[in-house]
């Protein structure tokens, strides 16, 4: 997975738009192999993060889980941790 889209799915406040779109705007660059489109393609490359934006509300408003919401500042904490131990790091 690429290492910018995260996991948007059972938290606590839900994922904001801005969030998705983040996610949606990585996830087209990483199957286009581009971070800036031409200008012949900017309007399909736009189109399709606000389409994948839409289809990722719609799927993450639809899906249910059993367990607790995640907090985002312990996960953001771990992800801290994670990183100081691979990168040796404080």
């Amino acid at each position: 997975m690429c290492r910018n889209i995260r996991t948007l799915f059972n938290f606590d406040p839900p994922a904001t738009d801005e969030e998705i779109y983040a996610a949606s705007l990585q996830y087209v660059k990483k199957i286009t192999g581009s971070n800036k489109p031409s200008k012949v393609n900017e309007e399909a490359f736009n189109r399709a993060i606000n389409e994948i934006a839409i289809v990722t509300r719609n799927l993450l408003n639809t899906l249910e889980s059993s367990a607790e919401p995640r907090n985002r500042e312990v996960e953001a904490e771990r992800a801290r941790i994670r990183a100081a131990k691979r990168f040796g790091t404080t």
